[in-house]
């Protein structure tokens, strides 16, 4: 870990920038906790309490680690050098080490007073000869995103060879969904690359820009893509109903608000402004897209429902609501799993398999992807009744479609 700070300076209240020395100074610095630790550390703050001190006490011990102060920084400024550098191994500052995940913090215990300085972090592993800007756990997240990226990109080519072979019973949806595996690819793929380029050389070097292109793209048309094939839009019947056009009207900006905040959360660190009003806004987000992409699915249940009650083509009827349940419950699963179960993991799993939930989460959303494709795959009327619509039918939904919006 190596940590530079410059340009310090430090106010008290009712006078100018701070250079000369003073007491206060050893009441400013940064120290590390681990995860266990945060929860008294907050109970401290709370009591007014200077984690910098904790070191010190015999009742805090294990609180947080000191890492130093900011006596040195002052000094070096007095004399004018610029910056001061200070480096640190944690097999050397913790006795009987033996790794784990550590948090880095900043405090400034000095009442009534303000300060302004700049500073870089280094944070890396050493294997070896090479040193390894990823966290440990993180370390085999390039294979995990890159056999991600065959596996996905060989289910896109399947998956387009299936949609050209049945060419006369493909609809807009299939090619819809080529073109959400094609994207999805190329997340994942960008995320491998990224994650190496971090690894090797601690910044991400421009891979993250096509991260967020990628996945903004990929995560838009994903909610698109189910919303469209819970309302049978293509396959089904040609047209989009006014209430599902605004539900697309609502998962849409949702889905660019989403993805800003993850730039902002990937971009700068919790210490920054407004960090934490971003994640929970992508928080909300996510879970307001993934009930909204239930609804239609419900609707197109409960209006097969009813069609089974009332019509005669009972049997044809009942086929179609199979599938809409079926499908109902797949998107339930992929919710639940990768919004929890992934997070339960990742809450969970020794540090060294912290990758383990990112391969799950990949898991998962390949296994969807295969199970919706299994279900919504192009197929002729005869061999599956729920893709096309008798004119008869086809003249009743035109006609309630011509209702809904005289």
């Amino acid at each position: 870990m190596n940590l530079t700070v410059s340009n310090f300076q430090l106010w008290k209240t009712g006078s100018g920038p701070k250079t000369s020395k003073t007491s206060g100074y050893h009441r400013i610095g940064f120290f590390i906790t681990t995860p266990a630790a945060e929860a008294q550390l907050e109970l401290d703050l709370a009591e007014g309490r200077c984690p910098l001190d904790a070191q010190n006490d015999p009742t805090r011990q294990g609180l947080a680690l000191t890492l130093f102060t900011f006596d040195a920084v002052e000094v070096n400024t007095d004399k004018k050098k610029g910056s001061t550098r200070k480096d640190f191994k944690l097999n050397e500052l913790i006795e009987n080490y033996q790794g784990g995940e550590f948090s880095l913090f900043f405090a400034n215990c000095e009442p009534y007073s303000a300060i302004d300085f700049d500073v870089e972090v280094a944070l890396f592993n050493v294997r070896g000869d090479r040193v390894d800007f990823l966290a440990v756990g993180d370390d085999m997240l390039p294979f995990v995103y890159f056999l991600s990226f065959l596996l996905f990109s060989v289910l896109g080519v399947l998956w387009t060879l299936l949609v050209v072979r049945a060419k006369a019973d493909a609809h807009k949806i299939h090619y819809l969904m080529i073109v959400l595996v094609a994207f999805k690819s190329l997340t994942v793929l960008s995320q491998a690359f990224m994650y190496h380029t971090i690894s090797v050389s601690g910044d991400a070097e421009g891979w993250n820009i096509a991260f967020y292109v990628f996945t903004g793209c990929r995560s838009l048309l994903f909610f698109v893509v189910i919303i469209l094939l819970a309302t049978g839009w293509s396959y089904m019947k040609p047209f989009i109903s006014a209430r599902e056009k605004k539900l697309l009207m609502v998962v849409i900006p949702l889905q660019a608000i989403a993805n800003v905040a993850i730039i902002y959360l990937d971009e700068f660190t919790p210490a920054a402004e407004s960090w934490f009003t971003w994640r929970d806004i992508l928080h909300v987000v996510d879970i307001v897209c993934c009930c909204l992409v239930l609804f239609p699915i419900v609707w197109s249940i409960k209006q097969l429902r009813d069609a089974s009650e009332t019509d005669g083509k009972v049997v044809r009827t009942l086929v179609k609501l199979t599938l809409f349940r079926q499908f109902y419950i797949m998107v339930v699963v992929y919710i639940y799993f990768t919004r929890i179960i992934v997070y339960l993991l990742e809450s969970t799993l020794p540090f060294q398999l912290i990758w383990l939930a990112a391969a799950a989460s990949e898991a998962a959303t390949l296994a969807f992807y295969v199970a919706a494709g299994v279900s919504f795959r192009p197929m002729s009327a005869g061999a599956n009744p729920y893709f096309q619509l008798t004119e008869e039918e086809a003249i009743e939904l035109t006609k309630a479609e011509q209702e809904e919006n005289p």
